[in-house]
């Protein structure tokens, strides 16, 4: 694959590093999924979500992931109703969110710490559970109220409204590069600015051995900088590895303007047919600046 660069994070110059190559064969069984049903909880959750969210797009207000169809993410969902009028409903992130499958290896008691933390939340705005009220979902306040002492208070709030019904496209739920990156397969920190990141900049790559990387800029938009600093690469491929032994020795793994890697994470960036990412911002079209899609500099 392309070099790698290797720089510190306390200096401003660049090291040419090594290339690494490693095969780590695997092996996995797959096997037909157990029948799986939606709990009630779940359901009387989904069926709220997409009332509320009916009423930001009747409002035209501002929806927490962008526009449907969605599917419902077991991702720590705190709905709060701020003011009158169906543009008043905001979706916070929980600490953390229990994936379905994850209730079965999680402690009451740390799990009780995520409702109380909601609790608290919540009742920093009075008009959240009247309008829940409203909507049907009267058993938001026994599920604020009552401490989970056992799996099934654990399973009660895994399937709650105000753990999983984050609003996703399938995308961005399940998705697998190279077409989509979905919450449930990579890192929160570097998935995380899909949300924010301009247009035309590509967080997602595909490497020359064909695996894929999240990158991100070294500098700001408009710096003429044209390396890109990669910041998940899958675990046991040459990127991989580079990674590792890059966080190990407090370094960052940095791949040259030059790279067909840069070019393309560049690529809306820079004039067609150019051979480097570095100089100066060349935008073929307007990129976001707000709302879900926009942020990460060049």
């Amino acid at each position: 694959m392309t070099d790698l660069l290797a720089r510190p994070v306390t200096r401003s110059r660049f090291q040419l590093g090594k290339n690494r190559k490693e095969n780590h064969p695997w092996e996995i069984r797959v096997v037909k999924h157990p029948e799986r049903t939606q709990s009630s909880q779940f359901r009387a959750a989904k069926a709220t979500a997409k009332l509320i969210l009916a009423e930001l797009a009747d409002a035209d207000a501002e929806l927490p992931y962008g526009p449907g169809p969605w599917e419902m993410h077991h991702g720590g969902s705190l709905w709060v109703k701020t003011e009158e009028g169906g543009g008043g409903w905001r979706m916070y992130r929980a600490r953390v969110g229990i994936e379905w499958s994850a209730q079965f290896c999680a402690d009451p008691e740390k799990v009780d710490r995520l409702r109380r933390e909601a609790a608290e939340l919540i009742s920093a705005f009075p008009l959240t559970l009247p309008a829940l009220d409203e909507l049907g979902y009267k058993r938001a306040r026994k599920l604020l109220d009552t401490p989970i002492e056992d799996a099934d208070g654990v399973e009660a709030w895994t399937d709650s409204l105000f753990n999983s019904c984050v609003p996703l496209t399938t995308p961005d739920h399940s998705g697998v590069l190279p077409e989509a990156a979905g919450e449930h397969h990579y890192p929160w920190p570097i998935k995380a600015a899909d949300y924010f990141r301009y247009d035309d900049f590509q967080l997602w790559v595909t490497l020359p051995d064909g695996t894929n990387a999240g990158v991100t800029p070294v500098g700001r938009r408009g710096s003429g900088e044209g390396e890109l600093r990669i910041v998940h690469a899958r675990h046991g491929s040459a990127a991989g590895d580079a990674v590792a032994e890059a966080q190990r020795r407090h370094m960052m793994a940095v791949v040259p303007p030059d790279s067909p890697i840069a070019l393309a994470a560049f690529e809306q960036q820079i004039p067609r047919g150019a051979r480097t990412a570095a100089g100066p911002l060349h935008t073929r079209r307007r990129a976001a600046t707000g709302g879900a899609r926009g942020g990460t500099p060049r």
